[in-house]
């Protein structure tokens, strides 16, 4: 079943309101909801006195239309009677300040306090809920991150070294502590690299954001355990924030999920811009599906404005319906909206629902209904397809947090750089995964490892074996620098890939914001580009077994290699030493897409994005128009639209302005027409 609902909170509107709410749910064509992931304070009023009737009587409501549950744990945001007092409960920031009451997501993750008010509430949740015919799942807090610096990280993340590195001689020569003469002689001395106290040891400061990254999946495991205990029939998963999120290892944090979920808000007041980038929204779906290697739920769709103390610009016309199908199209089996009714009360009264503050359904609730409509039918032919990308990119959290230590250049950015190479791949119609660097690569056409940091033993040998077996790989610039302990290599860069590209390192060039290079390119039909800016890092290369592609055109680097090609066993790697922007990637992953012969699905014009999905060999494609015009595509052989179970479509087809087609091979099984 095609999963298709709204978070919605029966606490905060009176009980009278609820059986219309379940209605107009039931008549948008929504099948669950979630629930009670901020209802902590009216769950557990009490230290261990619960009040479960409120919950049961909306449940009853919402079960009677037909609306599976999930439940989320409310230990995002605790009560007051469990804060007041306790000052230690709250997290510390970096530089030494507390938080206090009056938001969410305030608690430290690693107070044994905070986990023994948490056992209690989930379990009690547990044990009530088990059994409900309604309850499918479960999510687990809500959002988790953001580091803590108080006492009782510290002393756990004392801890946390003594069990990986066994003896203060190790953590010493790793850290390479003598340095300031650093020299540890007892656990406790190992302080956290606070902003008090300046720039940190890399070491140090790498290993205490990956305790920190820990923190939250041992939290969110000690959940897990009570949940799956006692609800062994019921999935159990965790709403992360997609690509942008930097806090946390969201590999790890995936790692023990049944599935992963997601809050996709592609326009925001954090993102203000009138127009959407459409490859942003999409490489958040290809990491969230990327984790587990598995589809995922979207628990958190945009509904509406998003806002706090400032409005973002609202959702124009087929606008949600867009974004969702998107998700859809990337690898989503759920869509959950946030939320049902804009809140009246509270942080979030600008933070937009399908129904505003009044309820009074109006256009955003009849666009959902619509797709509710189309999914009625398309749904079962969508649920559990698979997307089948032929090109990988490497997502190293290891080498983001280094960054964020070390950033090499202020103008540099690793989720940029990123991000502008899968723009590039986007625009081409090339579907991605997004794996971690040890992942087994095999099947993969191209691999992208975009400035591999730090990086070990196990990855650089999962490159070799996957070039050497004849696949291709992109690495750029500042790749191999670091080792796991975030220490300079002792060798020439690019480190462990130096025999793997065939280059050395022999300088490398920091820009400076008035300052830019140039690269020119050596091959056929890329030359004639001319010169291509360049910056702000740059790798100047010597070649000991690899051929130049482009040489630098500028400063006293100029005419040496920026971008060279080797052949490694049966495979090939192109090393980019120099950061670009959008000329550079369009030019170089056009190139490769050539090499290993990866062609778009259908041709598409500019903004308009072709996807695929696979139900066993039947392939599904989306055709999402992110313009505000009319766009044409060829289809090459008949399809039938799932959404509204017209007559095949062959040949020229028109979209209208932020339409959406979802298209499988002609059968007669598709032939069901859509009520409109």
């Amino acid at each position: 079943m095609f999963y298709f609902g709204v978070d919605y909170y029966p606490e905060q509107w009176p009980a009278e309101r609820w059986p219309i709410d379940a209605a107009l749910m039931a008549e948008a064509g929504f099948n669950v909801v979630r629930l009670a992931e901020f209802a902590w304070s009216r769950l557990e009023p009490a230290p261990g006195r619960f009040d479960f009737a409120w919950l049961d009587r909306a449940m009853d409501v919402l079960a009677a239309r037909g609306l599976k549950i999930v439940l989320g744990t409310p230990t995002a945001s605790p009560p007051p009677w469990l804060m007041q007092g306790q000052p230690e409960l709250f997290r510390m920031r970096a530089d030494g300040t507390r938080l206090t009451f009056g938001n969410r997501r305030e608690y430290c993750p690693n107070h044994p306090a905070y986990h023994s008010a948490t056992q209690r509430v989930v379990s009690a949740l547990a044990e009530q809920y088990a059994g409900h015919p309604a309850v499918i799942g479960w999510q687990i807090d809500n959002e988790f991150g953001d580091r803590c610096y108080c006492p009782v990280c510290a002393e756990a993340f004392q801890g946390w070294l003594e069990r990986k590195y066994g003896t203060l001689d190790t953590l010493n020569e790793r850290w390479g502590t003598v340095f300031w003469s650093h020299v540890y002689s007892a656990w406790s001395e190992i302080p956290l690299p606070a902003s008090t106290g300046g720039s940190p040891n890399p070491g140090l400061a790498l290993d205490f954001y990956r305790f920190a990254s820990d923190s939250y999946a041992q939290y969110q495991q000690s959940q897990l355990e009570r949940l799956r205990a006692a609800c062994p029939g019921h999935f159990i998963t965790h709403n992360f924030m997609g690509f942008n999120y930097d806090q946390l290892n969201y590999f790890d944090l995936a790692r023990e999920l049944d599935f992963v979920a997601w809050d996709n808000y592609p326009r925001t007041q954090w993102h203000m811009a009138g127009s959407v980038t459409p490859s942003a929204a999409a490489l958040g779906h290809a990491t969230m599906r990327g984790l587990k290697r598995r589809n995922f739920w979207v628990m958190e769709q945009q509904g509406g404005q998003g806002g706090w103390e400032m409005l973002s610009v609202a959702p124009r016309p087929g606008e949600l319906r867009l974004w969702a199908y998107q998700a859809i199209a990337h690898g989503a089996d759920a869509i959950v909206f946030f939320r049902w009714r804009t809140a009246r009360y509270g942080a979030e009264q600008y933070w937009h629902g399908l129904l505003d503050h009044d309820a009074v359904p109006g256009r955003r609730y009849a666009e959902i209904r619509r797709m509710g409509a189309e999914l009625a039918h398309a749904g079962r032919h969508i649920h559990g397809a698979q997307a089948r990308p032929a090109v990988s990119m490497l997502l190293s959290y290891d080498s983001r947090f280094a960054f964020q230590i070390q950033a090499n250049n202020p103008q540099f950015s690793y989720a940029r750089h990123f991000h502008q190479i899968y723009q590039a791949l986007h625009d081409c119609q090339a579907g991605v995964d997004v794996a971690a660097p040890e992942t087994d690569l095999a099947g993969y056409k191209l691999v992208i490892a975009p400035a591999l940091h730090v990086l070990g033993e196990a990855a650089a040998e999962n490159l070799k074996r996957y070039v050497a077996a004849g696949g291709w790989l992109l690495v750029t610039q500042r790749a191999g620098v670091k080792d796991e302990a975030n220490a300079v290599v002792n060798q020439r860069l690019p480190g462990l890939l130096a025999a793997l590209c065939g280059v050395e390192v022999e300088e490398y060039d920091s820009l400076a914001s008035d300052m830019e290079n140039g690269v020119e390119f050596c091959l056929p039909g890329l030359a004639e580009a001319g010169r291509i800016p360049v910056g702000p890092l740059c790798d100047v290369l010597k070649t000991t077994s690899a051929t130049v592609l482009a040489r630098y055109t500028d400063d006293y680097y100029a005419g040496q290699p920026a971008l060279t090609l080797n052949q490694y066993g049966q495979g090939q790697v192109v090393y980019a030493g120099a950061a670009g922007g959008e000329r550079l990637y369009a030019a170089l992953v056009g190139w490769l897409l050539e090499q290993v012969e990866l062609k778009p699905p259908i041709a598409a014009p500019r903004g308009v994005e072709v996807t695929e999905r696979w139900q066993g060999d039947r392939r599904l494609l989306f055709v999402l128009n992110h313009t505000t015009a009319p766009q044409a595509i060829t289809l090459d052989q008949p399809y039938r639209q799932l959404l509204d179970g017209h007559a095949p479509l062959k040949g020229q087809v028109t979209l209208a302005p932020r339409d959406v087609l979802v298209l499988a091979e002609a059968e007669e099984d598709l032939a069901e027409p859509v009520a409109a």
